[in-house]
């Protein structure tokens, strides 16, 4: 159903008015026994009018389209897209400077990790895990030092593990397992000396398992198998 916002300070989004200069939360994720049905269809593009907004949840719904608008919301500090039927990431993600937790997992997600996602220099928590994503980790990756959280399994990515992996040196899960990566573990693996899990099982992996790994004396769980 349809609201009836004023339109000169308001936007509406699934039936509810949203004050442009004022909003900063929309909570839309779905869960079982939830008193509204799951959202469908594209998040309207109009979203990208409330500018102030800091945190954007919508995760557990059938939407199926993230808009270019979304890159307006240079505010957001978290964005919870996950369990939905998205299929690409607009570029313009990476004009999102701010965002701290970026979640797009178990999506329908295809084609290659944006390099533009390098952009994210404050991320803490990245999670792109369950789609049918594809190509290369972009080396761009390496960027994101903030990092303690990177989850990439569970994709089609091939390629080798980039070097720059060596960078996220405050992670503490990394986890790329169930893809297709091949070639040899980089020696700078060893760099992430704050890695609790590292999970790099059913992948397609040579060679040996470099010394530096050594390093990692915090490491609670290694998983290497099916390589």
């Amino acid at each position: 159903q349809q609201a009836l916002c004023d339109e000169e300070i308001e936007v509406e989004l699934w039936g509810v008015c949203y004050n442009i200069e004022e909003t900063t939360f929309i909570n839309f994720s779905y869960q079982e026994g939830s008193d509204y049905p799951p959202l469908s269809g594209e998040i309207p593009p109009e979203i990208g009018q409330l500018v102030n907004m800091t945190d954007l949840f919508l995760g557990g719904n059938d939407l199926t389209i993230i808009p270019p608008e979304i890159g307006n919301l240079i505010n957001l500090q978290s964005l919870y897209l996950y369990d939905n039927e998205f299929t690409s990431i607009p570029s313009e993600i990476g004009n999102l400077t701010n965002l701290i937790t970026l979640d797009i997992g178990y999506n329908q997600l295809t084609g290659n990790i944006p390099s533009s996602i390098g952009n994210l220099t404050n991320l803490t928590s990245l999670r792109l895990s369950g789609n049918q994503l594809t190509g290369e980790i972009p080396s761009e990756i390496g960027n994101l030092t903030n990092l303690t959280y990177l989850d990439l399994g569970n994709n089609q990515l091939t390629g080798e593990i980039p070097s720059e992996i060596g960078n996220l040196t405050n992670l503490y899960n990394l986890d790329l397992r169930f893809n297709q990566l091949t070639g040899e573990i980089p020696p700078e693996i060893g760099n992430l000396t704050n890695l609790f899990y590292l999970l790099l099982q059913y992948n397609q992996l040579t060679g040996e398992i470099p010394p530096e790994i050594g390093n990692l004396t915090n490491l609670y769980g290694l998983y290497l198998y099916d390589n």
